[in-house]
C-alpha cells in the first residue's frame, strides 16, 4: 500500500516534463502501433520494473483509445523485459461513450530480430474529469505513521547496494512504515504487508499513469514473510 507524499524538492518537475514522462514516451509508428525505448533507469537487479512497463503501455493505450484515463488495467508478464527498443501493438476492443476497452502487447527482439512478447494487457479507459462528484465507499486510507517517522534505503546505517542494478531506487521517493521493515533487520513480521509513502524523486505530482508505477514500486510483500531472493511480477491488476 503506497500513500502519496509531497517531496521537499526546490523545483519539482511538472507532469509532462519529467524523467518519468520522458522515459515512458511512445511514438506512433502507425495506427495502433507504437515504438518506445525502455530506459535502464527503471531497473532492479537485471530486469525492468513491472510498474514502469505498465505505465509505458498505459501511455500507448491512452493514445490509441477514445478515452485518456486508465480506470482498470490488468497485465500478464510473459517474459522478462530488458532496457532497449520495444514495440507496443494495441487493439481497440470496444469504444463506448463513457468507457472504452483495449488490449495491448509489448514486444522486444531476440538476437535474430524476431519479436518476443513480454507483456499482454487488457484495460478499460474513461474520462476522470467527467465523473460525478458523488463518491460512496467504505474504504479508508491505510494507517501509516507520518512521513518523518518512516524510513527509506538511505536511512540504513549499513546501506549496501543491491547486486546488479538498483537504478529505480534513485528515481523513487519511498519511506516505509517501520511496522513493515522487519525483513530489513532480519526479523520479518510474517504478515506479508508492505506500506510506504511514495513519490517520484524529482517531485513530479502523481497522476493516473504514475499510479501504474506505484503499485509495483515497493519491496515485495514476500520479504515480510521471511522469503528472500528474486520475486518476479507475474500478474498485476490496477484499479484507479
Amino acid at each position: 500500500m503506497a500513500t502519496a507524499a509531497s517531496l521537499p524538492v526546490t523545483a519539482p518537475a511538472s507532469i509532462g516534463d519529467s524523467e518519468f514522462d520522458r522515459d515512458t514516451a511512445v511514438t506512433r509508428r502507425e495506427p495502433g502501433v507504437y515504438d518506445t525505448e525502455l530506459s535502464a533507469g527503471w531497473t532492479i537487479i537485471s530486469a525492468v520494473n513491472g510498474g514502469y512497463l505498465l505505465a509505458v503501455i498505459g501511455r500507448a493505450l491512452a493514445d490509441a483509445l477514445p478515452h485518456a484515463d486508465p480506470f482498470t488495467i490488468s497485465a500478464h508478464y510473459l517474459t522478462a523485459s530488458s532496457p532497449g527498443p520495444a514495440v507496443i501493438r494495441t487493439d481497440v476492443v470496444r469504444g463506448g461513450r463513457s468507457l472504452s476497452t483495449g488490449q495491448a502487447s509489448l514486444f522486444q527482439y531476440d538476437e535474430e530480430g524476431r519479436e518476443i512478447e513480454r507483456i499482454r494487457v487488457l484495460a478499460s479507459y474513461g474520462d476522470l474529469d467527467a465523473l460525478p462528484d458523488d463518491v460512496r465507499t467504505t474504504a479508508q486510507p491505510p494507517a501509516i505513521p507520518p512521513l518523518d517517522q518512516c524510513f527509506g534505503a538511505q536511512d540504513a546505517p549499513d546501506h549496501r547496494p543491491v547486486p546488479g542494478s538498483s537504478a529505480i531506487a534513485d528515481r523513487l521517493f519511498l519511506k516505509l512504515d517501520p511496522a513493515t521493515l522487519g525483513w530489513a533487520l532480519g526479523q520479518p513480521s510474517g504478515k506479508g504487508e508492505m506500506r510506504a509513502w511514495f513519490g517520484l524523486a524529482d517531485g513530479r505530482d502523481a497522476d493516473p499513469l504514475s499510479l501504474l508505477l506505484a503499485v509495483d514500486a515497493l519491496p515485495p510483500t514476500a520479504f515480510e514473510m521471511g522469503l528472500t531472493g528474486w520475486v518476479p511480477t507475474v500478474e498485476l491488476t490496477v484499479h484507479v
